[in-house]
């Protein structure tokens, strides 16, 4: 199990309600901090003989605050008004995925995977203005198949590298969506490692008005307890 931090930015085409225009977006990860309420990741990685499982998952929780005119939002404001506006962003990944070990020698491991993603995409908008407080929110969310592979090296006896790779949506969910990772790994202790890499999570979903067309990538820290 690996609880890490992913110092994340986000760029990318986004319209989170069905009814609003679609935004360009160009965040760095200072940016998202920010505004960041709550962020976890945890990787679960097991395997059986040569049977191997792999489990992410992602919860990331925002509020953006915004004073300006009259915003582009889904329902009415009377043109000319100066509006108070906070957006909560949730945003929640699971991906699991399950295969077989290819190759399984001292020194080298390479796994073959399949499994799938699930999105889930929630927001809520709060608009204050003329002493009046207004909130609305949507969310939606879908599920993507994948297939990957993930490698495994080891330099020394307590140094490795490790590469994971998967690509999917396929037009199922998403009409795409592609993820790496790379890490550097040294063990601690017999169940103890850190880590420390880079991770991209790419998705392009246009589906029923809503857009969520992303890409967040940066330097991620993890540490794993082994059993």
């Amino acid at each position: 199990m690996t609880p890490y931090l992913w110092a994340a930015g986000i760029n990318g085409d986004i319209s989170p309600f069905q009814r609003a225009p679609t935004i360009g977006i160009d965040k760095s990860f200072s940016d998202v901090f920010k505004d960041l309420n709550f962020g976890g990741f945890i990787n679960i990685w097991g395997r059986y003989e040569r049977f191997v499982f792999s489990g992410d998952l992602m919860y990331v929780d925002t509020t953006e605050p915004h004073e300006f005119g009259t915003p582009p939002l889904p329902f009415p404001i009377p043109t000319g008004t100066r509006v108070n506006v906070d957006v909560d962003t949730k945003e929640f990944t699971a991906s699991a995925m399950a295969g077989y070990r290819l190759v399984d020698t001292p020194t080298f491991t390479l796994d073959a995977l399949g499994g799938v993603r699930f999105w889930h995409i929630s927001n809520d908008v709060t608009v204050t203005a003329l002493g009046r407080t207004v909130s609305y929110g949507e969310s939606f969310g879908w599920t993507d198949p994948l297939v990957g592979a993930r490698a495994f090296v080891n330099i020394t006896d307590k140094l490795s590298l490790q590469a994971q790779a998967d690509v999917g949506g396929f037009g199922v969910g998403s009409e795409s969506t592609w993820s790496v990772l790379g890490t550097v790994n040294y063990i601690v202790t017999d169940h103890l490692s850190v880590s420390a890499g880079y991770k991209v999570l790419n998705v392009d979903y246009d589906n029923d008005g809503y857009v969520f067309d992303s890409q967040l990538s940066g330097p991620v820290l993890g540490m794993t307890y082994r059993f």
